[in-house]
Parts: C-alpha cells; sequence; structure tokens
C-alpha cells in the first residue's frame, strides 16, 4: 500500500472512537454509515461534475481535488465496516493480467 494511504488508514482507524466534537471522521463514524455513504454518494457526483467540467477546459485540478475527497470518504466508509484498505488494493492487484472485460463477465455470473 503506498505510504500516503496506508498513514491515511491509521489515522481513520485511530479517530473511529475518537470525540465527535473534536474530529470530523469521528463525527462521520458517530453519524453512522447511512451518513458515511451520504458523503461517498455527494463526492461521486462532484468527481463526475469536476470531470465532465475538465473535458470541456475547466480546471483539471477540481478532479484531483474531487477524486481525492471521494477516496477519503470511501476509506471512512471501509473504517467504519471495518474493512482493510489493503484488501481492496490486493483485490486490484489480482485483477492485473485479466482482460477487463474478461473480468467483468466473470463479475456478472457471480452476480457483483
Amino acid at each position: 500500500m503506498s505510504d500516503v494511504l496506508e498513514q491515511l488508514a491509521t489515522t481513520l482507524a485511530a479517530r473511529r472512537q475518537g470525540d465527535p466534537e473534536q474530529s470530523y471522521v469521528a463525527s462521520l463514524h458517530h453519524k453512522g454509515l447511512n451518513k458515511i455513504l451520504e458523503k461517498v454518494g455527494e463526492e461521486a457526483t462532484e468527481v463526475i461534475l469536476a470531470a465532465k467540467d475538465a473535458e470541456r477546459g475547466g480546471d483539471r485540478n477540481a478532479v484531483i481535488g474531487e477524486v481525492a475527497d471521494l477516496w477519503f470518504h470511501t476509506m471512512v466508509m471501509l473504517s467504519h465496516l471495518e474493512l482493510d484498505t489493503q484488501e481492496v488494493l490486493l483485490c486490484l492487484g489480482d485483477r492485473f493480467g485479466v482482460s477487463g472485460l474478461d473480468e467483468k463477465a466473470a463479475r456478472d455470473t457471480r452476480g457483483n
């Protein structure tokens, strides 16, 4: 895992049980999974809008910032569910060398 992702995962785990008055991450955990998922959805929408704007000559750096926000909130969700970020990276690693079409077809037959 990249050092940044590893540091972020460690920080998120530490703040999970923190004081919601002192930590944004703790406040998200305190509000529960639905609030975290709402933030993931909001950030995904902002990525889409920023990407469409960038394609039309808009601020390409906005896409980077929005993707960072999406990754952050997705990692909060994984932390809330006590899922290890490393598992996501391993899953991505397992997909190397497999055609994207073949991998998608295999997921479709597994119902994923």
